[in-house]
Order: C-alpha cells, then sequence, then structure tokens
C-alpha cells in the first residue's frame, strides 16, 4: 500500500477524468430521480498543490495548472472548473479536488455517496474531509469487494468508478471482473473504469475483456500526452464507460481534441470508440446472490 495520489494530484489524467465525471454527473442530473455515487479506491478527496508531495512531483503543472490559465476553455469545463475555483477564491491555484470532493460538491441533496478507502490514513482524511455531509459514507474496506458490498442499492440509478492505483499487475483483469459483477447486480449501472496509458500488449488483453464482458453497451474514451507507443512512461489515460447516458459520447467528441491540444506533452491525441456496442450477444447470466451488507 505506498501509492498515495497526493504525488499526482492534478495532473493530465486527473483533469481527463474529473472532467469526465463532472459530465457524467451534469448528465445524470438532467432526471430528478435519485443516483447513488459509489467510488472504490476514493483516495483523500482534497489535495494540496503546494505541498510537499505535490510539489515533489510537479504533474499538476502540466495538467490541472494548463487548464486553469486557459481563457478558452470549452463551456463543458464550466462545472469542473466552478469546483476548484471556489477552491480556490483568490484565484492561486493552490487546492485539488480528488473524485470524491468533486462528486459531493456536483450531486444533489437527493443523492448519495459511498467513497472507499483502504489506505489507513488516506480512510481517516477522507472521513474528516467528508465530515459533516450526511449523503456520504465512507468505507475502508477492500475496493474490489465494493460491488459485491453495495450493489444493489435503493437508487434506481448508479454511477460507480473503479480507480485503483495500479501497483499490482493483475488490476487490469480485476477492473473487468469488478464491472461484470457489477453489471451482474445492477445492469443498469454507469461504472467508469480509469486505466493507465503504458503497456500495449497489456491494454490489447484488456479491451478483449472488456469486449467480451457482460457491459450492455462500453464506450472507450482515451487521451495522450505522448506516443502510446513508448512503454516506459505514462502516455496517457483512458476511461471504459458502460452504459454512458445519452449525450455524453457527443460532449468526449468536443472535449478531447481540445484536451489533447491543452495536455500535450510530446504528442497529443485522443481516441473514442466502442468496445461494445448496444445490444451486443455477449451479455452474461445476472449475478443471483444476497447482497452482502
Amino acid at each position: 500500500m505506498n501509492y498515495r495520489h497526493a504525488y499526482h494530484a492534478g495532473n493530465h489524467a486527473d483533469v481527463f477524468k474529473h472532467l469526465t465525471l463532472a459530465r457524467l454527473i451534469a448528465l445524470l442530473a438532467r432526471k430528478p430521480a435519485p443516483f447513488a455515487y459509489l467510488d472504490t479506491h476514493a483516495g483523500v478527496g482534497l489535495y494540496d498543490l503546494g505541498g510537499d508531495q505535490a510539489n515533489r512531483t510537479g504533474e499538476y503543472l502540466e495538467g490541472i495548472g494548463r487548464v486553469w490559465s486557459n481563457e478558452r476553455a470549452p463551456a463543458l469545463l464550466d462545472d469542473y472548473l466552478g469546483v476548484i475555483r471556489a477552491m480556490n477564491p483568490d484565484g492561486e491555484l493552490r487546492h485539488y479536488p480528488g473524485s470524491p470532493e468533486l462528486a459531493r460538491v456536483l450531486t444533489r441533496e437527493q443523492d448519495r455517496l459511498h467513497l472507499n478507502e483502504k489506505h489507513p490514513e488516506d480512510g481517516e482524511l477522507l472521513k474528516n474531509n467528508m465530515r459533516g455531509d450526511r449523503r456520504v459514507a465512507v468505507h475502508r474496506g477492500e475496493g474490489w469487494l465494493v460491488p459485491r458490498a453495495l450493489l444493489p442499492t435503493q437508487e434506481k440509478r448508479v454511477l460507480l468508478l473503479i480507480d485503483p492505483p495500479f501497483e499490482q499487475p493483475d488490476e487490469l483483469e480485476r477492473c473487468v471482473h469488478a464491472l461484470e459483477e457489477a453489471h451482474g447486480r445492477m445492469r443498469q449501472a454507469i461504472v467508469v473504469i480509469w486505466y493507465p496509458i503504458k503497456d500495449e500488449r497489456q491494454l490489447k488483453r484488456f479491451y478483449q475483456k472488456l469486449s467480451k464482458s457482460n457491459a450492455p453497451k462500453l464506450l472507450r474514451a482515451e487521451l495522450y500526452v505522448h506516443n502510446p507507443d513508448d512503454a516506459t512512461r505514462l502516455n496517457g489515460s483512458g476511461l471504459a464507460i458502460s452504459n454512458p447516458p445519452w449525450g455524453l459520447e457527443d460532449e468526449l467528441r468536443e472535449l478531447l481534441p481540445w484536451l489533447a491540444q491543452t495536455l500535450a506533452q510530446s504528442h497529443g491525441g485522443w481516441k473514442l470508440d466502442w468496445l461494445v456496442e448496444e445490444g451486443a450477444v455477449n451479455a452474461k447470466p445476472a449475478v443471483k446472490d444476497k447482497k452482502v451488507r
């Protein structure tokens, strides 16, 4: 358990992931019915970009730092940037929200949040950071067990983020298993898997497993800041999104070119396609186990 996200907070991968999360929440909020937000590997929720960990890497300078100072950001960034501006009222970029805080601010009174963080110190920080919001429940178990433990929810709509640290070689495979378990328990759930773009051979196996999964439909969105054929560094990141709400594909088609141009380091690029199209004949039987509490 060595991974601490504070070293990477606000980098290009965070910008892409959190902007997409903000758009998913906005699209879900168009309907009055409540939804639940679940986060399997939540982190601490709030990050100090002026702190030692963030400054040791300086990754945020090539991520949110570029977006923060860009005066031509598309209107689709308004919700995402609004949260960050509220955290930095003097106009100086110092604080950055993790996915828990972003979701907490952007969700509504009728929505609920279940945030899980296994790391002992980070779990305690997350609990402290979320204190005072009765809609939020903080869990400190194994993130991979979240679908089994918390689904189905009483809300008929669910947004589940699977965002592990990718310290272990089997985590891409475990992401697919978690997605399948989530859809076995709530077929209509929106499941978002974040993944790093490094080893293309590993990713090809990951794509094949995703395309054969029980996801009713599965959208792949990728953002590159370096040429993706260099396996020695983080070249970009991807999101596999099952059951994306109507309108998200068009929004990403507008946002990805701008992000690729704004965040490119040695090479900017993007991809948007369907790994599983709606109605594909690869669905598996639903899991009928009882919900674990």
